[in-house]
Parts: C-alpha cells; sequence; structure tokens
C-alpha cells in the first residue's frame, strides 16, 4: 500500500527536521569549543567574566552563524539585507541573552567545582535554543 501524497510529504518534513538538527547539533558543538575555549583563555588572563563571555560568545556565533547557513540550511551566500538584518537582531538578541543568563547563573550557583562550566553551559544552550528556532523558521527558512 502506497503512502498518500500528504503522508509522503509529512515524512520528508520530518526528515529534513530531523537532518537539519543534527547538522545543528554538530555545528554548535564545534562553534561550542571555539566559544568555551576563549572564554576559558579570556578568564585566566583575568578578564572580568562578563566581558569575557560576551567576546567568546561573538566568537562562537560568528562561527555558528557562518557554518549553519552553509552546512546546515543550505543557504545560498549573500542572502540580502533582509537575511543580514536579522541575523544582526537574531544575534544581538542571543547575546544579551546569553550573558545575561550566565551572569544570573553565577550569581544564583555556589561555589563550586566546575560552577564556571555549569554557568555557561546553561547560558548557552538557552542561546542556542533561540538561534536554532529562530534560524530555521525566519531567516534560513524555506520559502
Amino acid at each position: 500500500m502506497d503512502a498518500s501524497p500528504a503522508t509522503a510529504a509529512a515524512t520528508e518534513r520530518r526528515s529534513r527536521l530531523v537532518a537539519q538538527l543534527t547538522r545543528f547539533v554538530l555545528v554548535g558543538c564545534l562553534a561550542a569549543v571555539v566559544d568555551y575555549g576563549i572564554y576559558q583563555t579570556l578568564l585566566h588572563l583575568d578578564l572580568h567574566a562578563s566581558l569575557a563571555k560576551a567576546i567568546s560568545f561573538i566568537c562562537g556565533t560568528t562561527a555558528a552563524y557562518l557554518l549553519n547557513r552553509r552546512f546546515t540550511f543550505n543557504a545560498p551566500g549573500g542572502g540580502g539585507a533582509g537575511r543580514f538584518t536579522g541575523f544582526l537582531l537574531l544575534y544581538g538578541t542571543t547575546f544579551f541573552v546569553n550573558v545575561g543568563v550566565n551572569a544570573v547563573a553565577l550569581k544564583l550557583i555556589p561555589d563550586m567545582s566546575f560552577r564556571i562550566t555549569i554557568c555557561w553551559l546553561i547560558a548557552q544552550a538557552t542561546a542556542t535554543c533561540i538561534n536554532f528556532l529562530v534560524l530555521r523558521t525566519v531567516i534560513f527558512r524555506r520559502q
């Protein structure tokens, strides 16, 4: 028995979503290594935690955007002023969310082993969820 066209289309959309999410996670892991490595390096250089987080976030999200545009969402280069403006708005927003969540977590989580890493993970996870949803549904959505 053949699947109906609606079922086949739904299966195709689900398959595309899973593939995008898998690539997004892989790209995110690479970008997270960039972000976390820079963050730790700057902390070891005695830079204030929020400034270190801000710099590392910019580096990590720049890498993530470039890789996601090319590999996750297969978007052509450029994309016009609308895509660039969307990127600036999204990453500007998640920049403040990421740095803010990190600062709040540092205040709320008691001093313990891996505290900085735990706070970084919480901030990163929050920003990553926002980024995937907006990149997929707004910035790189298929026309």
